[in-house]
């Protein structure tokens, strides 16, 4: 007995006409649309506070009390940026967070690199003991105060830079992707270069490491972000206002904006504002914003094949 064979069933995403051109079905259109919307939707959201404050950045004290800044610069003035440009304690602690951000990116990334290969390799004597005290430190911690007694009165790090970019060196989060990315890189190059005579340490530096740039543009970027942004250690251990990074230069601005504390400085020499404050903020997020571009390309494949297990 012959049977006929069942015609087969179209694509819900894309129909094939009879010409042979590739139409969209209704459903897939209607996605479309509703998917654009609500990314648009986000970008609004995301967005609509950095305008905001570009447009506080640029317009006049009046306009921004009155509440007449949104999106446009009211009653355009850069004064401000005069101001705080040429405040020498603004520079000085502009210089400190770059020098942090370099130096503790540069700990963590070592730190993440070499503690996440060994934990892929699955000969590694007591991996689950190792793997396990990581995933601890991420539900358990010491608290505050046990924290700044190590670090202030055992390791007398206080007001020195290690205070700011050692403890919080290390990310587990990044550490996983990490050490999933390496789980997934193909064992026969590692096999291959042991044959040809090159140790551990020259497999990871000459062939892993080399072909880990996406991984490694990724982490880069978070540790970098948030290093730049972290301004709570350096509140917490340094007195000396020649240390501290930008944001905490920033953190007093405002704390002198509701009166709590005099910020020192340029600033003194006028009203603080809430013009002063967004051209500040400004300055500061200026450098991730301008740096992102150049690792975009690789922050989603990065993300994405440290979190697949292949």
């Amino acid at each position: 007995m012959v049977t006929e064979a069942l015609p087969a069933k179209p694509d819900i995403a894309r129909v094939r006409s009879e010409t042979g051109v590739i139409r969209e079905s209704w459903g897939y259109r209607v996605f479309r649309v509703v998917n654009a919307i609500v990314l648009l939707l986000i970008c609004v959201v995301t967005l609509y506070p950095f305008l905001n404050l570009v447009a506080k950045a640029f317009s006049s004290e009046g306009y921004i009390a009155a509440g007449k800044v949104n999106l446009i610069p009211m009653g355009f003035n850069v004064d401000t940026f005069a101001v705080v440009l040429g405040d020498g304690m603004f520079w000085k602690n502009y210089g400190n967070t770059v020098l942090y951000t370099v130096v503790g990116t540069i700990i963590s990334m070592a730190l993440t690199t070499t503690y996440a290969y060994a934990l892929s390799r699955t000969h590694l004597k007591g991996r689950g003991f190792f793997v396990g005290i990581a995933v601890f430190t991420m539900f358990f911690g010491g608290g505050l105060i046990p924290n700044y007694i190590l670090v202030a009165s055992f390791l007398g790090w206080r007001n020195s830079i290690w205070a700011v970019v050692v403890p919080g060196a290390l990310s587990v989060f990044n550490l996983l992707v990490m050490k999933s990315f390496f789980e997934n890189f193909p064992a026969e190059l590692e096999e291959a270069a042991a044959i040809d005579g090159l140790s551990t340490y020259g497999i990871f530096f000459r062939i892993v490491l080399p072909l880990s740039k996406a991984v490694l543009a990724t982490m880069t970027l978070f540790y970098a972000v948030a290093q730049w942004n972290s301004w709570f250690g350096a509140f917490l251990y340094l007195d000396n206002k020649s240390l501290f990074p930008v944001t905490v230069y920033l953190r007093n601005l405002i704390a002198a904006a509701t009166g709590t504390q005099d910020p020192g400085g340029a600033a003194d020499a006028v009203q603080i504002s809430a013009n002063i404050q967004s051209v500040t903020m400004l300055l500061t997020v200026l450098p991730i914003i301008c740096l992102y571009p150049f690792i975009q390309r690789y922050f989603v494949s990065g993300v994405m094949l440290g979190s697949v297990k292949g």
